[in-house]
């Protein structure tokens, strides 16, 4: 009977999971926020300066500057805007999916300073005359829109048409938003074609009313855009652009359908990998990560997050880093299955002994993802708070989950004796009788000797690295406008484009570049690059014309030089603490000596792939400083495991006297752990590959640096850190002799559920 009501129980948690999935999924999508670079839009960040001289930017000002722009996007009915107060006196608005994004960015940017001038340009009136929240689109008689407004004193307003009235034939009162004194001149713009001025109407009689009526050839949308900014009351401050990009909605759509594809090949390989590789407890892995995916989408609905391209990313970066809990214990049941224990002997042993390598490998990843979180911006902050959420959720699905209902079938006893469920067939399992310990277990690497051949391995890296070194100086960084300023224009069409002929269209519209590269599946994308910054005028002049080419809108990002080098201060400071953060962590469970040979592990990876991103010119933009962040996590995550594996051994063994049995220990870790390395990152290689080769292109660099920085990872912890280790501990041998290894008091514990 309690047989057969834990079969029962695990097949009714996998029907409640997938039923559950299956019947809330839908809502729940519909509730994600997709950001501007899935769905189109734009993000500002502007700089708030004195409007007059001698005025203070306090944080009233701003804010009180932010509720204006509120104000004015809700005239937008844009559903979900992002209007953020950041440090330094800036204001980040994001708009993500807005249709018509230039008359959004000059209903944001317009400094809505209303005067009623004469046709001198001498001001008669100012929007202090005005009744706030009293403009209104309207119909005149003729079925023209039109702006209503209301005076607060009805004579000071006739007074002023009386004295307008008198200087015919100039008796026109001139409506003004925005006037610049000095700059700009109503006998001047009476001449252009698309005067500056809103309105100029004759003045022939003194009125002596409480409404005025503003009519200007508007648009019904200009109209209610006008009267709105009206409502919304003119800004108390001066706003400068130093970050700006928009997206396209035909870019959106592509890139989010292009990585939804990537994601489900990505994890599809790891589900298929991880059923043939561990069979019953693969397939246990795969119900538990598709829980855990369900989850994560869940939580960051909860959280109100905004969905970006390397959000995606990150969340598929999860599960293959989820995954790698499932690979560790799975690993360690199988080491305690082939020494002869029972199925439940070995799934207790192994619970309890992976348990330590999974938490201490998760929480220097969370490390990295905290860093990036508090420095990135946008985006990044997005990947970065994706990524926390994926190693939190992971414990609760790929620790605990998993656990559960594998032991589940485990304590009903169907598996007993039945190893080959587990993938180790009955010719490689011993009798318990032989007394094998899991120390003495054969592997599949039992031929290479790590130890003794470190020297050949410090030999290659530093060949790499000096030859990485020499080219990193002739070629320099490929840096992107993020970190050098400037402007970057993605045109996309529906047919392969010449890239002479590009720049010749480029050059006819007043924007001739030398850096310009042609990119995209079929060669659809031109990406160009320009050194100056992009105004708002010229970025909407560049987008009219190249759509009336193209037939869409371009993506246009711009940063100024100030946010430039921030963000580049910011990337060091981030790699810095994350370091840091990291060897304090590993010194403190481990050794002093240990994170030394970890933080030379990191550097070592962090340097290579700057040196290969240098070669293959890929761009460096602030999505590179996430991945390279992420890798020092992941790095860091395989170091821990085989040192954590090197400090079981020794406890087993409780005494080192020789540098030989210090060699041994670490050649039989780094071999027992080795399979599992090799699965994990294959599993998040899978993912990687699947984004560079069918994701969208503004991720592939990124994903091109992950790719990069898995390998170089993998190598520098298996050949590089604990071979560093060997030669600090060698040294501690020499000087101090024997080491005795005393069996550690303090356990985190296991978290194996009773069942």
């Amino acid at each position: 009977m309690k047989t057969r009501g834990r079969i029962v129980a695990f097949l009714l948690l996998v029907v409640m999971f997938f039923a559950t999935i299956a019947g809330t999924s839908k809502p729940i999508l519909k509730d994600v926020k997709l950001g501007l670079d899935l769905q189109g839009g734009f993000e500002v960040l502007y700089q708030v300066n004195p409007l007059k001289e001698g005025q203070e930017i306090t944080e009233k000002v701003v804010s009180d500057t932010a509720n204006a722009l509120r104000s004015r996007v809700d005239v937008l009915g844009v559903s979900e805007p992002n209007i953020q107060v950041e440090s330094n006196n800036r204001i980040r608005v994001q708009l993500a999916g807005v249709e018509d994004q230039e008359s959004a960015r000059e209903l944001l940017s317009t400094q809505a300073n209303l005067t009623f001038r004469d046709f001198e340009d001498n001001l008669v009136l100012d929007g202090n005359d005005l009744k706030e929240g009293k403009a209104k689109e309207n119909f005149n008689e003729m079925n023209e829109p039109v702006v209503t407004l209301e005076m607060k004193d009805p004579e000071k307003f006739g007074e002023v048409t009386t004295e307008i009235a008198r200087k015919a034939p100039n008796n026109v009162m001139v409506i003004w938003l925005d006037f610049e004194e000095g700059v700009d001149s109503f006998a001047e713009e009476l001449t252009k074609e698309n005067p500056k001025f809103i309105s100029a109407p004759s003045v022939k009689a003194p009125i002596h009313s409480s409404n005025v009526e503003i009519s200007g050839s508007f648009t019904v949308d200009e109209a209610k855009n006008l009267a709105g900014i009206l409502n919304a009351g003119a800004l108390p401050v001066d706003l400068e652009e130093i970050y700006s990009t928009s997206v396209g909605a035909q870019f959106g759509e592509q890139a989010l359908d292009k990585t939804i594809t990537a994601g489900i090949v990505g994890i599809g390989l790891i589900f298929i990998f991880m059923i043939i590789y561990y069979r019953l407890p693969g397939i246990v892995a795969v119900i538990t990560l598709s829980v855990y995916v369900y989850l994560i989408i869940l939580v960051f609905t909860l959280i109100n997050g905004v969905l970006t391209l390397p959000g995606i990313a990150a969340l598929m970066l999860g599960v293959g880093m989820a995954v790698d809990a499932n690979i560790l214990t799975y690993e360690r049941i199988r080491e305690e299955l082939r020494v002869g224990k029972s199925v439940k002997s070995a799934f207790r042993e192994g619970a309890k002994s992976s348990f330590t390598a999974i938490l201490d490998a998760n929480i220097t990843t969370l490390l990295a993802a905290s860093v990036l979180f508090f420095y990135g911006t946008s985006s990044v902050k997005g990947f970065a708070t994706m990524l926390i959420i994926s190693i939190l959720v992971s414990f609760l699905t790929a620790v605990w989950g998993s656990r559960l209902l594998l032991g589940l079938l485990v304590h009903s006893g169907v598996l007993d004796g039945k190893t080959n469920l587990f993938g180790i067939a009955k010719k490689n399992v011993h009798d318990i009788s032989e007394g094998i310990d899991t120390l003495e277990l054969t592997t599949k690497f039992d031929r290479f000797d790590f130890v003794h051949s470190r020297k050949k391995f410090y030999g290659i890296s530093i060949t790499l690295l000096v030859i990485g070194a020499i080219m990193l100086g002739v070629f320099k960084l490929n840096l992107g406008i993020d970190f050098s300023s400037g402007t970057r224009v993605e045109v996309m069409a529906e047919e392969t484009l010449d890239q002479q002929e590009v720049a010749k269209q480029l050059e006819s519209i007043g924007h001739p570049t030398t850096d310009l590269v042609i990119s995209g599946d079929n060669g659809e994308i031109a990406v160009a690059r320009y050194k100056e910054e992009f105004s708002q005028e010229q970025v909407n002049a560049f987008k009219k014309e190249i759509k009336e080419v193209y037939g869409a809108e371009p993506n246009i990002s711009t940063v100024s030089s100030t946010v430039g080098k921030e963000l580049a201060k910011n990337a060091f400071q981030a790699l810095l603490l994350a370091g840091l953060g990291i060897i304090i962590y590993v010194a403190f469970r481990f050794e002093w000596r240990m994170g030394v040979a970890s933080i030379a592990g990191l550097l070592h990876d962090a340097f290579f792939m700057i040196a290969v991103f240098s070669i293959i010119r890929l761009e460096v933009d602030i999505t590179f400083i996430a991945a390279v962040l992420t890798i020092v996590g992941y790095s860091i995550n395989d170091t821990i495991v085989t040192f954590d594996r090197i400090r079981e051994n020794m406890n087993r063994v409780g005494i080192i006297r020789t540098k030989e049995e210090l060699a041994t220990m670490v050649n039989k870790s780094l071999r027992q752990t080795l399979g599992r390395s090799v699965n994990t990152v294959l599993t998040v290689i899978f993912v990687v590959v699947s984004l560079i080769a069918l994701g969208a292109d503004p991720i592939r660099p990124f994903s091109v640096a992950l790719l990069i920085g898995l390998l170089a990872g993998t190598y520098s912890s298996i050949f590089i850190s604990a071979q560093i280790w060997f030669d600090l501990k060698s040294r501690q041998l020499d000087g101090e002799g024997p080491i005795k290894v005393e069996e550690e008091k303090k356990k985190w514990g296991s978290d194996e559920p009773v069942v």
